[in-house]
């Protein structure tokens, strides 16, 4: 899957309108540029091999950790990914945490209570979280809370090793933008598999047993109906890095979604490229992860 990912990311920049070099070289350059100092961009930047050739050098680099060199920054691609990558996992991270546990709660909760007013609140709240456009949602909090009120700052990133206290009020509107679809897809889901467990035999022989409530939901209801949801889960990290793209923007965030528009903008393939390929390996180990946890969620699959 990886080695699929590096050759479509490294075709399609390249099916990029525009010459990258010109982008690279500045405006003073450009009023006295020459065919030379063109062709000697290009050589540097490896641009002048051939497409299997810049392909093969791409590769061979990563197995030795060189992810290239940004033509925009003017710096190694590994240092600025260095630096973006901890805010957008720290923003990821949040909002995946807290929407596996809102969500799966909330699901829960609305299948209990199955057409008492508990589930119409948490069926009705879902059904317009999963609708709305989270960038949208982003540019209207930032009216309301931040303009209007008052309560929140308007944009920024700060380190919690910084300021711990004005990190967590600037993480305030873009982890709720990026957890809210993930959060009601799971109090769907969530609510779904629970009503397919709660009418199976075991659980009705537990209650008949005389179980408590707490013990048969923790024990027998919640486990089984974690499943799906859990699949569900992986795929909302990969919806959440693609919504870091937008909320980043949103928010004048600097990790790694306003990294990856910048580098389009201005071409930078060798950025685009490690972006990509960093995002794609993620998604693929959260996967992974996903898959090696269904052997404890349920003792009937076994990895041979």
């Amino acid at each position: 899957m990886i080695i699929i990912v590096t050759i479509i990311v490294f075709l399609a920049v390249r099916l990029l309108p525009g010459d990258p070099v010109l982008l690279y070289l500045s405006q003073e350059e450009l009023e006295m540029l020459t065919p030379e100092r063109i062709e000697q961009v290009r050589h540097e930047f490896g641009l002048d091999k051939a497409l299997h050739m810049q392909y093969f050098d791409w590769v061979s680099g990563l197995f030795h950790g060189d992810l290239g060199t940004s033509m925009f920054y003017r710096e190694p691609v590994g240092t600025l990914i260095a630096q973006r990558v901890p805010i957008t996992l720290h923003l990821g991270v949040i909002a995946l945490v807290l929407g596996a546990i809102f969500g799966i709660g909330g699901g829960l909760i609305a299948a209990l209570r199955w057409g008492k007013p508990p589930d119409t609140v948490v069926t009705s709240l879902a059904n317009i979280g999963i609708c709305i456009p989270i960038f949208w949602l982003g540019i209207l909090m930032i009216w309301l809370f931040g303009l209007q009120w008052g309560l929140l700052p308007l944009y920024g990133y700060t380190s919690p090793f910084k300021d711990f206290g004005e990190s967590s009020m600037q993480l305030i509107m873009p982890v709720f933008c990026l957890c809210i679809m993930g959060l009601a897809g799971g109090a769907r889901q969530m609510r779904s598999s629970t009503l397919e467990v709660i009418w199976q035999d075991y659980i009705r022989t537990a209650w008949a047993k005389g179980l408590r409530e707490r013990v048969i939901v923790t024990r027998h209801i919640l486990k089984n109906a974690l499943i799906p949801v859990i699949t569900l889960m992986g795929m909302m990290f990969s919806h959440i890095l693609g919504g870091t793209v937008l909320i980043e923007q949103v928010f004048n965030i600097p990790g790694m979604g306003r990294l990856s528009v910048d580098a389009v903008f201005s071409q930078d393939y060798a950025v685009i490229q490690a972006v990509v390929l960093l995002s794609a390996v993620m998604v693929v180990l959260v996967n992974l992860l996903v898959d090696i946890s269904y052997g404890w969620l349920d003792p009937r699959i076994r990895y041979g």
